[in-house]
């Protein structure tokens, strides 16, 4: 490209560019981009003179070439499509009329910290070192879909895309727009940074490969009615930050593989009606959802694995899906009692793996009395399950002996009918069914005859009771039975599970 007349503020950009050297038009350290629409041409520069120096500019003798300005007024289209840069491209608080086009571009290093930009479009991008948007304010989408960057992306402050206008319907408006920001199925090299990044609709990164850390801490991912996060398949080399995120819209991480940390620490998940949080057949180290407000629409977590899953029983919704669920821990350590509800909100029903699962996480805590709770509980939720005549039989295994899980309970039982039994027949023992050949009657081991199906005292053979005291041994010898056989059947459940 042949530049022949250069204006003076474009002269000083191209004396600077074989040293390598800085350019600064800016007026003031309060001096923002999304005003430099006004800039006047002491500081306006034309794209396509850019676009030559990047493309035939060459160094000077023992100097490094590079494109360094700051406080630029960039018009026309900075149109780098397929392009080959061997030079870094440094502008900063710049302001461009229209998107830059650097698709599938190969570059050394791209830095467009604090400017202002109708969009960019970047998809398939290659670049060596550090892509920056740091603090950038983007009307318009950032496409940066199958981009391979061997650094790091900075995204740290910045708004991209547009809110709503006032009164506008959010739903409709999720249909019509383009995600403002897409590097799905990007290749980044090291980590994303993206700390109070906002954006308005869409954040798109499925299928995308970080091999550090997304850190997400206090953005704001406005999309109402739509996916505010859509990052099915992610797979990331150690966490995903995102302490004070706010996420309007659904959180969709299905799919996701974050060896170490989700730490979705004092989020605001919002999504009435909808499912707020998604993260459904992933696998991930340890889920953090500590000093959170209660999530505004549904929570699904089937087929995923933790090591840790920490939430209070407050941020559940009142609608989860939970089922095939595992973790290995479950923190804060609280009474089975509080965790119990949340189990009951399943939108299948009753789900036996997750009331064995929580009771499993108990167990590995050395907490056998609220594992045990747990199973009990369990029973009790299964009970509800079956036709009426079976409910009655796991009623009464629940009252006598609390289905194996309270043996004492049998042992109450048969201490109070003995008493009762023993105190009768002692007021007014039964009458021998042979004179002379009965042994003495004792009264405890006469109802201890009654009520135990197996073991005999000859009491129960020699002695019979006449009028109400022989209703009072029909009664002793059927709670027997039914204790007896609960009993066992409580012991053969414990036997099965260990």
């Amino acid at each position: 490209m042949e530049i022949t007349e250069l204006t003076p503020a474009e002269r000083r950009v191209w004396d600077a560019f074989p040293r390598g050297e800085r350019v600064d038009f800016s007026e003031g350290p309060d001096e923002r981009a999304v005003d430099g629409a006004g800039w006047g041409p002491q500081r306006t520069v034309r794209a396509d003179v850019l676009t030559a120096l990047l493309l035939s500019g060459s160094p000077a003798e023992g100097q490094v070439a590079g494109l360094n300005l700051k406080g630029v007024r960039v018009t026309g289209k900075l149109n780098l499509k397929y392009a080959v840069v061997e030079h870094a491209i440094r502008l900063r608080g710049c302001w461009f009329e229209r998107a830059p086009l650097l698709y599938g571009a190969q570059l050394r290093a791209l830095v467009l910290s604090d400017s202002a930009l109708p969009g960019l479009t970047a998809s398939t991008v290659s670049v060596d070192v550090v892509l920056r948007l740091s603090c950038c304010r983007i009307s318009g989408p950032v496409r940066l879909a199958g981009a391979r960057v061997a650094g790091g992306l900075f995204l740290g402050g910045a708004v991209i895309g547009t809110p709503p206008a006032p009164g506008t319907d959010p739903a409709a408006a999720v249909e019509a727009a383009e995600p403002p920001l897409r590097f799905n199925h990007a290749d980044i090299g090291t980590d994303v940074i993206a700390t109070g990044l906002t954006v308005y609709g869409q954040t798109r990164v499925n299928g995308a490969t970080v091999g550090g850390q997304i850190n997400l801490d206090d953005a704001r991912l406005l999309n109402p009615g739509g996916d505010a996060l859509h990052a099915e398949t992610l797979s990331v080399g150690t966490d995903v930050r995102a302490r004070g995120l706010r996420a309007e819209g659904r959180v969709n991480l299905s799919g996701a593989r974050i060896p170490r940390q989700l730490d979705l620490a004092r989020a605001r998940l919002v999504n009435p009606g909808g499912t707020a949080l998604r993260a459904s057949s992933c696998v991930i180290g340890e889920v953090w959802l500590r000093a959170c407000e209660t999530v505004q629409g549904d929570v699904n977590l089937r087929r995923s694995q933790f090591d840790l899953l920490h939430v209070e029983p407050g941020g559940w919704p009142e609608q989860v899906r939970l089922d095939g669920l595992t973790y290995r821990s479950l923190r804060p350590h609280l009474p089975a009692e509080q965790r119990l509800p949340v189990l009951d909100r399943d939108e299948a029903g009753y789900l036996p793996h997750a009331y064995e699962q929580l009771a499993a996480s108990y167990r590995a805590a050395g907490d056998e009395a609220a594992a045990r709770t747990v199973q009990l509980a369990k029973l009790r939720r299964h009970r509800l399950t079956l036709p009426r005549h079976a409910r009655l039989w796991g009623l009464l295994q629940d009252v006598t002996v609390g289905y194996g899980f309270r043996p004492l309970r049998a042992a109450g039982w048969l201490a109070a009918l003995l008493c009762t039994g023993a105190l009768a027949y002692g007021l007014r023992p039964p009458a021998p069914l042979k004179a002379g050949e009965a042994p003495e009657f004792n009264p405890v081991f006469y109802t201890l005859d009654l009520m135990l199906p197996i073991i005999g005292f000859g009491q129960e053979e020699a002695f019979g009771p006449r009028g109400w005291y022989q209703w009072l041994s029909y009664v002793l010898i059927v709670t027997g039975w039914v204790l007896a056989t609960t009993t066992a059947a409580g012991v053969s459940r414990s036997l099965s599970r260990q």
